[in-house]
Parts: structure tokens; sequence; C-alpha cells
């Protein structure tokens, strides 16, 4: 197993004109962060120094042109630009969207080659991305594109977990997704992700219904007694825990949720509104189900505050924190379900 400095962390450094640059900085100043993993951050030197000198950072890096150089237990930033590029805070270009893009390429590929270990994706603007080469809603389907698996959009923090059906789709559409093989795919996810990735031999999954009240018997929409409901039976028949579904509105607030290890909404609000005004700033977005560790703060650009000092790191040093815990769950289920052996010794 590796040592956890050898953890190798890659980083896309998201949009320039946003709070990306300054929280991956904040991050880690903070040296205690080499103990546990050894960050390669996907920009440029030129744009790293920048924005050294923008937040008065003392952080030391090592600039690199090819991962072989990479200096374990340092800050490593690999340069993929050469040229200067025109960081203008607060402002929605295009332009920045491409760096943006140009960086979590290269951060993929090094993933999938094994270059690095487990990605961070610091913050982009899902509107400036947008090109004949990369037509994406976001980080979440380009990943799921490039890595492989099923991929579920799964927030965390210790406390509390919601995986989601359907992510970013307009609601007048999340009813018409959301059938009986998407509800046993994502379900089936979560399942294998709680066991290989959280070290929970057994999950409990809470379902969450599509329709207010759950349809109130088909008053408010038939979807949850005609797809959700037997679709769920079938697979609690099949021995896993799943319960619900659930009306969304009192869940929450009842900490109905604190009895189960995850929950999963039907659609992106129904379960992110909860989950960020229970853990704003602590909480985790993991693509789940990938061949490969995912991570991402909870947060968006914060273009209004960009560039002036005031951004938090907390949720990506979390996620920082949340890629490394779970490459090594992984690792270890991994490494036991291939030597049953040695899991049966560790009884």
């Amino acid at each position: 197993m590796k040592e956890a400095e050898n953890i190798i962390v890659g980083i896309s450094i998201g949009d320039l004109n946003g709070i990306g640059g300054e929280i991956i900085l904040k991050t880690f100043e903070d040296s205690r962060m080499m103990e546990f993993c050894t960050p390669v951050v996907f920009a440029s030197a030129k744009t790293i120094t920048f924005l050294k000198k923008q937040f008065n950072s003392e952080i030391k890096f090592h600039a690199v042109n090819n991962i072989e150089q990479i200096a374990l237990g340092k800050f490593n930033v690999f340069n993929c630009w050469n040229e200067n590029v025109k960081i203008e805070f607060g402002k929605e270009n295009p332009k920045i969207g491409e760096y943006a893009i140009k960086s979590l390429q290269k951060a993929t590929h090094a993933l999938k080659s094994n270059q690095i270990d487990v990605l961070v994706t610091a913050p982009i603007n899902k509107h400036n991305i947008q090109s004949k080469d990369f037509n994406f809603p976001g980080h979440t389907d380009y990943l799921a594109k490039e890595l492989g698996g099923k991929s579920l959009m799964f927030m965390i923090t210790n406390s509390l977990r919601v995986g989601l059906f359907t992510d970013h789709v307009p609601v007048k559409d999340v009813a018409n997704h959301i059938t009986p093989k998407l509800i046993e795919d994502k379900i089936n996810t979560l399942y294998t992700s709680l066991k290989q990735d959280f070290r929970i031999q057994k999950p409990k999954i809470a379902v969450l219904g599509i329709n207010p009240h759950t349809g109130d018997n088909g008053v408010i929409g038939s979807e949850d007694d005609e797809v959700l409901r037997p679709t769920l039976k079938a697979i609690q028949e099949k021995g896993k825990l799943v319960y619900g579904p659930y009306a969304a509105d009192s869940f929450f607030g009842s900490n109905t949720y604190q009895s189960f290890d995850a929950v999963i909404a039907s659609y992106h609000d129904q379960g992110l509104v909860p989950f960020k005004t229970l853990s704003f700033g602590q909480g985790v977005n993991f693509t789940a189900g990938l061949n490969k560790v995912r991570t991402s703060p909870d947060h968006g650009t914060a273009y209004e505050i960009a560039g002036k000092g005031l951004a938090n790191e907390n949720s990506f040093k979390e996620a920082v924190f949340s890629a490394i815990n779970i490459y090594k769950n992984r690792s270890d289920y991994e490494y036991l379900t291939a030597n049953p052996l040695k899991k049966a010794s560790k009884k």
C-alpha cells in the first residue's frame, strides 16, 4: 500500500476568474497537508506566480513539464500552457473557460494513465466551458465519458450522504428520466460505493419521492406508485436495505436522514438544497461509480468575492481529504476482495 504522502492528488485549476486558485493556495499553505498527499496542480508556473502575488501567498511550488518530474511531499505545478493568462476576477470569459478545460483534460489524462491517484476539481463556469469540442453540462458528465463506469452525483459529509437519480436535468423532464432501469442502476452504484468507498458492510438507503407527498395516492402524480414503489420492492427482494419513497418536505427537518447511511433524491434541488443547508462549507461532491476517484468542493466559482481574499477553503480541503480516504478505502476493498484469506484473517 502507498504511504500517505505518496498519494498523488491531481488538481484541475477551474475557472481562473473565480475562487479556485485562491482556495487551492490556502489549502496547501498549511505544510501539514504534504503529510497526507503530494498535490499536482494542472495550470502553469506563470499563473500560480500571479495568484501567489494576488493573495500574498508564501507557498513554494515545484514546476514540472511531465509527471515524472514531480517531487513527492511538495506542492507541484504541471505546466499545461506557457503564455501569460489575463485574469480578471469576477468576470465570465469564454477564453478563461478554455484554460479551465485544458487543465481538466490534462488532469484527466494523467488520471487515466495512473500518473496521479485521484482528481480534485476546482469550480468551473458551466456556461463558458461550452464549445464544439467540449459539450458537457459539467465535470460529472465529461468524467463519466472519459473514465468509464456508471456515475452518480454523491454529496458527502461525515454525517450526511445524498445521491441523485437525476442531476443536471430540467425539472419539467425529471419524471420522464426516472425509469425502473435508472432507479436500479443508481441504487446499485450507490450501494457499491458505500461498501467499497466508505467501508459500510450492509448499507441502509432511503429514497425520496418524485412528487410532493409521494403523490398522495395518485392525487399529485402517479410516478411514485407506478414506477418508484414497485422498483424499490423488487430491489428489496434482492436483499438490499432500500426504503421509501419518503416525502421529501419533512424528511430532513425531522432528522429521519440520520437513520440511514445514505439518501437518494429524485432530482438536483430536492437533494442539494437540504444538503447544503445542513453542511455548506464542509460538503464534498464525489462522483461515485467511476473507475477512478474524483471529488470537488460543494460550491461554485463565487465570482462575487473572487480576487478579494475572502474565499473559505474548507470545502476544498475536505474534498482533498475525502479523495484520499476514498482512495485508501477502495484500495483496501480491492485488495481484500482479491485476497479473501487475508480478509478472513482480519476477523
